[in-house]
């Protein structure tokens, strides 16, 4: 049984969607046992002022479609658990049953 995990988290092309990749794959082939990949928001209240501040950055040349891109190539080269975190707002903009196909 497993009592303690490592779980790392990632802004959604921060700094690009390639080196986003590079990272999770760098930590999940370290040992990571999750990967959080946050969605970047416009008006991210809730998270603190490093993911608010990563957000912001990652948004400059940012599409949702950018995310699936980056899950699909991880996902080639790991099977690392993974979860998206994101606010509400872009999956309803996206459009819910077009996000979850």
């Amino acid at each position: 049984m497993i009592d303690r995990s490592l779980i790392v988290f990632f802004t959604a092309s921060h700094p690009t969607p390639e080196k986003t990749v590079e990272f999770m794959l760098t930590s999940a082939n370290a040992g990571a046992d999750v990967i959080e990949l946050g969605i970047p928001f416009s008006d991210p209240v809730a998270d603190g002022k490093t993911i608010q501040e990563s957000y912001v950055r990652a948004l400059r040349n940012f599409r949702l479609n950018q995310v699936f891109d980056i899950v699909r190539a991880f996902r080639k080269e790991s099977e690392t658990p993974l979860v998206l975190m994101s606010y509400y707002n872009p999956i309803f903009r996206y459009g819910e049953r077009k996000f979850v196909e």
